[in-house]
């Protein structure tokens, strides 16, 4: 089970709860009570498992800048350490970090199945309102390394 992570690139350090679907059937983010907490989705593998593992997190909150605020700014080839229940560690990658609309995510491509062990990040990106909220979602893709 995965405990923490971590991007030392962007200074993240964050413990990681247990998320699943929200009411619109897409991953759901931890409260918003806690700005330095991510969520992996327990419905999917666990990071380092072959698949695709996803973890979401807030961009921001009412208080202020959030776990994964800095998202967009990962450049390829940084580092995502996942620690884990049992003491392990599941070292990730960068391959990329996309940016898609909401009406336009492409969901079997961020969350279909893999020969590998990958990762996804999500946080919410785009254009704000009141009304609306986000328009898009940054994702980060990465695979695990030995």
């Amino acid at each position: 089970i995965p405990t923490r992570i971590r991007i030392p690139e962007l200074g993240i350090s964050a413990p990681l709860a247990r998320v699943g679907l929200d009411q619109a059937g897409g991953i759901d983010v931890p409260a918003q009570g806690d700005r330095n907490l991510a969520g992996w989705y327990q419905g999917g593998v666990t990071p380092g498992e072959k698949g695709t593992a996803a973890i979401a997190g807030h961009v921001d909150t009412a208080a202020g800048p959030a776990v994964f605020y800095p998202l967009g700014a990962l450049p390829r080839g940084s580092r995502i350490e996942i620690d884990r229940a049992d003491g392990s560690v599941a070292a990730f990658v960068v391959d990329g970090v996309e940016a898609f609309a909401r009406d336009d995510f492409p969901t079997a491509r961020v969350f279909g199945d893999a020969t590998r062990p990958e990762l996804r990040l999500l946080t919410c990106g785009g254009t704000y309102s009141k009304k609306t909220h986000y328009s898009g979602n940054v994702v980060v893709f990465a695979h695990l390394v030995p």
